[in-house]
């Protein structure tokens, strides 16, 4: 049974599912892609990771991580190990001093746990052949995250709000816990502080 090493290289609103998000996984060396639909709280959850946010209390899968590594659990390898119905199914490759162990695990809780470890995803190369799609662009390169691609629709125009209410903005959404729409207002006040320094 081949595997093929993947990495996250897009988190955006699903088109096919309303409240739903997909998850790019492209292949490492190659042109292929595998699109994953996940929920709305798991693309947040692997947004804040890779955005390297930290919100003031852990979100469920840091506490899972913090709890793995208290006792000594490390996740190895993240693999998508099977495909039915239109449902991947994933495992945890989990590494203790004594033992290793595969755990059962959704999909994008997995994904959510390797880009807190920043351990390799692996996919069935059958799974890749059938559910991949090729890249038309031709493109190798990671595809920027960007929380505007998460955020279906931006409640406010953050460009017509001005710097002051952009940081008052950034954080009444801290307080509320919502990592997705920081980012995007984040990202605002920093290029509005490099337009300055031009």
């Amino acid at each position: 049974m081949q595997k093929i090493e993947l990495e996250i290289v897009a988190l955006s609103h699903s088109i096919t599912q309303s409240n739903s998000y997909a998850v790019i996984l492209g292949e490492l060396g190659g042109l292929r892609r595998l699109p994953i639909v996940i929920g709305g709280f798991e693309a947040q959850a692997i947004a804040v990771a890779l955005e390297n946010m930290h919100p003031s209390r852990p979100l469920t899968h840091d506490l899972m991580k913090n709890f793995m590594t208290a006792f000594d659990i490390a996740l190895q390898e993240v693999y998508i190990c099977d495909l039915q119905e239109g449902i991947f199914y994933s495992k945890l490759v989990c590494f203790t001093a004594n033992d290793t162990i595969e755990i059962d695990s959704r999909t994008s809780d997995a994904l959510a746990l390797a880009v807190r470890f920043g351990c390799p995803i692996y996919v069935n190369a059958d799974i890749l052949e059938q559910a991949g799609i090729e890249n038309e662009g031709g493109e190798k390169e990671r595809s920027p995250i960007s929380a505007q691609n998460i955020q279906p629709d931006s409640e406010n125009d953050l460009s017509k709000l001005s710097l002051s209410e952009l940081n008052t903005l950034l954080n009444e959404v801290l307080e509320q816990e919502d990592y997705i729409r920081a980012i995007d207002i984040r990202d605002e006040i920093a290029k509005r502080n490099e337009q300055k320094k031009s």
